[in-house]
């Protein structure tokens, strides 16, 4: 099928479906129990989920706390259609194979994250723990009308607790494997009529999922804790104020990644690049060896659990972040102004141990962000309304450095020394203006519009070290853990800025035939800011999505549901990184298009009232149209592989040296990282009645994901294999259900998926590095309501 012809069946697919949803519905009731409604604010304002014209995923609070979700990356347990990366301490987050894969200060995120609609950019601050949750909401595609920038694959929004009006208190402690302790909870306190106080927290500790014989240890441990404190008021009619601070502290041992030493004897490429299987010469009329690990097969022999650190040993990461975030909403009657502000600090210290032997210190990493939106609402019987504004600021201070432990051949003293040091102050300011509109044609057609302009701005100054930045009079200095004692002269100090305009738009049709039915087809567009690195700026990138869908209530009491979407995205300009340069940093490259689409499925089927099954299916076609970028390369001969030989980057520049010689290798065809193909749930919850004395709920979650690559270069050894996650549970709890006492198991396959692959060439090092997903775990939760 033609691309053309693919979007038209697709906006046309919205059609072809009323005939069959309105024979289906004529049997059916009008009404779904409210027991079963689930109410989300996706669009701003309060909607049945199965009225929102926008795929999403909806996740109580309480099974949030019965998976063990207490961070992004958890999340994943409950919400497969996430695929979180975890590099180290960075976090960044893929939907329908969309989403972000740099580390650079100047880069954003692709998926825009909101705690009660505070934005949260940066990946290493998405590490803050979660707890305390009402539920939380993944909408799927773009979202750049009401969301804004940084939202072209779609947004998460985690909505907290608030207080209620009457006392209460409710938590958990889970105990399991690996020594996991968790603790949450929160108690209530009414204020009168006019609202409520609430304080919650959270403990979270665990030793670490990887070991490593050559030391001794473990690495990837968890020690987290965090307090809230959240006010509700609502003192004259119409007036609704809610208020949070909010703090938390993590002290963790990263995870050390699996690797394999290219230079280590027995595995290096060799002359021709022929002395181990699967290497590949990139650009043989090209000066000197060039070397690529297409097709080797390293990851295989990995035990995901158990490997060799590296000489630096264990790296750690402290974070302490302090937010404050709060709305106020006035309804005037016909029309409601809502203001909703957040500010957050966060503060990060972290030392990084990268194979063979570096560590990646970052003695300052502060991050400051405000944002700001004043949104006025409207509804009448045809016309339902909004318009809004918006700012965020975000200041970023870094002084980072890569360290190079003895012994050579890397010479920097004795005791080693910093290949390159960082200073970073980056400032991002963005305004948008926005509005968007439902109008109601008559009880069964809804047109839908919105536009959002968006002016993005960035400026930096940039200090980058390079060479050999030794201090061999510090005995101290092998440890990795001091400042160089004087950084030299940079090579290069840049005063660096962009700056971009959008306007993203939506247009969309909805279908009601019944009150149990939605029919909806939309066009929308998405944008993520531009940037720069070391070298140059690059691209703002675009998205325009055309999807249609259907959401279905069915049931004598319209108590099933079934939802069906599909999708087709073109993306343009797409910001691609190619990882670590000794002396440059990252690179981000704009480079081409690539086309992304798919159909999902979901059902809920209440076979009694006690049974509940439930499925999704997910089938996602992604691939890049166009992808010119720099390689990293293993050098054979080294001299003209790079000026001044070594390893390092294929770059453009480098194959095109001689008019006709060769042209870049094209990665057109290649799949975006992480974005299985398929992804499917199966889920099965028994309530087994036990009369006075309560009931047992046997659960069980299982997840398929098909193959994926942790990279854009798709190599073999960045390719993931289908997998299964399967998760079982049984609850005990007393008729008056104040408590609950739950065994679980989690990942009962011990299945340990890449979050993170890649090569890596630095200075003289040759590098595949690998980081997995977490193992089984099991244990024991008891939960209290009161």
């Amino acid at each position: 099928m033609t691309t053309r012809g693919f979007k038209t069946l697709l906006l046309c697919g919205a059609g072809a479906l009323a005939p069959f949803t309105s024979a289906w519905a004529q049997s059916e009731s009008a009404e779904t129990a409210d027991s079963d409604v689930i109410i989300v604010t996706a669009q701003n304002r309060s909607q049945n989920v199965q009225d929102v014209p926008i795929a999403i995923n909806v996740v109580s609070g309480e099974a949030l706390q019965a998976a063990g979700v207490t961070d992004l990356v958890s999340l994943q347990r409950v919400a497969p259609v996430l695929q979180i990366v975890n590099d180290t301490n960075l976090t960044r987050v893929t939907v329908r194979g969309i989403g972000s894969n740099s580390n650079d200060e100047a880069q954003d995120q692709a998926i825009a994250i909101n705690i009660d609609g505070e934005y949260i950019n940066r990946p290493v601050v998405l590490n803050a723990a979660l707890f305390d949750m009402d539920r939380v909401e993944v909408l799927r595609g773009p979202q750049g009308t009401l969301y804004g920038r940084n939202a072209t694959g779609g947004a998460v929004n985690f909505i907290t607790r608030k207080p209620g009006s009457e006392f209460a208190a409710n938590g958990s402690v889970s105990y399991g494997n690996f020594n996991q302790v968790i603790a949450e909870g929160g108690v209530t306190v009414p204020l009168g009529d006019v609202g409520g106080i609430r304080v919650s927290g959270i403990y979270s500790d665990r030793d670490g999922y990887n070991f490593h014989p050559n030391i001794n240890a473990r690495s990837g441990t968890d020690n987290t804790w965090g307090g809230r404190v959240s006010l509700r008021l609502e003192p004259v009619s119409g007036l609704k104020i809610n208020a949070a601070i909010e703090r938390v502290e993590q002290d963790v041992i990263l995870p050390n990644q699996a690797f394999i030493n290219f230079n280590a004897p027995g595995n290096s490429p060799g002359a021709g690049c022929a002395a181990v299987p699967g290497w590949v010469e990139i650009a043989p009329s090209v000066p000197g060896t060039q070397c690529i690990p297409k097709n080797t097969n390293n990851l295989s022999k990995v035990n995901r659990s158990r490997y060799d650190a590296p000489t630096t040993g264990l790296g750690r990461n402290d974070v302490q972040s302090t937010a404050a975030r709060g709305s106020i909403a006035y309804d005037f009657g016909g029309a409601t102004l809502t203001y909703i502000g957040g500010y957050r600090f966060t503060d990060i210290g972290a030392s990084i141990a990268l194979s063979p032997g570096y560590r990646f210190n970052t003695f300052i990493q502060d991050t400051k962000t405000h944002s700001h939106e004043l949104r006025l609402n409207g509804e009448s019987d045809r016309l339902v309304w909004q318009t809004g504004a918006f700012y965020f600021n975000e200041q970023l201070d870094v002084e980072r450095g890569l360290y190079r432990a003895p012994p050579p051949p890397f010479l920097l003293g004795p005791n080693g020394g910093y290949v390159n040091y960082f200073f970073r102050d980056v400032e991002s300011r963005s305004w948008a203006v926005f509005g968007q509109a439902d109008f109601k044609v008559n009880d069964q057609i809804t047109l839908v519009g919105g536009l959002r302009y968006t002016d993005d701005k960035r400026s930096a100054r940039y200090r980058d070290h390079g060479g050999a930045i030794a201090n061999p009079s510090n005995p101290l200095f092998n440890t990795g853990s001091v400042r160089p004692a004087n950084p030299g002269t940079p090579l290069r100090n840049l005063t660096l800025g962009s700056a971009a305009d959008k306007l993203t738009w939506l247009a969309g049709i909805n279908y009601k035939p019944d009150a149990d039915t939605l029919i909806y087809a939309k066009v929308s567009t998405g944008f993520k800011a531009g940037g720069f690195d070391s070298v140059g700026q690059y691209a703002p990138e675009t998205n325009t999505a055309y999807e249609a869908g259907l959401k279905k209530n069915f049931g004598a009491s319209g108590q099933h549901t079934f939802n069906l979407a599909g999708f087709y995205y073109d993306y343009k300009d797409l910001q691609v990184s190619v990882l670590l340069d000794t002396t440059e940093g990252g690179r981000i490259f704009n480079a081409g298009k690539a086309t992304i689409w798919g159909v999902e499925a979901e059902a809920v089927i209440k076979l009694s009232d006690n049974d509940t099954f439930s499925a999704t299916a997910n089938y996602v076609n992604a691939e890049y149209n166009s992808l010119l970028t720099a390689i990293p390369v293993f050098c054979v001969n080294g001299s003209g592989c790079r000026s001044g030989s070594g390893n390092g980057l294929l770059t453009v520049g480098d194959l095109e040296t001689t008019p006709g010689r060769v042209t870049q290798p094209s990665l057109a065809g290649n799949t975006p990282p992480m974005t299985p193909e398929w992804t499917i749930t199966l889920a099965y919850d028994k309530v087994i009645p036990l009369g006075d004395m309560g009931s047992l709920t046997a659960s069980v979650f299982s997840t398929f994901k098909s193959s994926y690559f942790g990279d854009i270069f798709n190599y073999r050894d960045s390719k993931q294999t289908a997998f299964t996650q399967t998760d079982l549970s049984l609850t005990y709890a007393p008729e008056n259900k104040r408590f609950s006492l739950q065994g679980f198991v989690r990942n009962i396959e011990n299945n340990r998926p890449l979050t993170y692959a890649g090569f890596t060439v630095a200075g003289p090092d040759d590098i595949y590095n690998w980081q997995f997903a977490a193992p089984r775990t099991y244990g024991v939760r008891l939960t209290f309501d009161f």
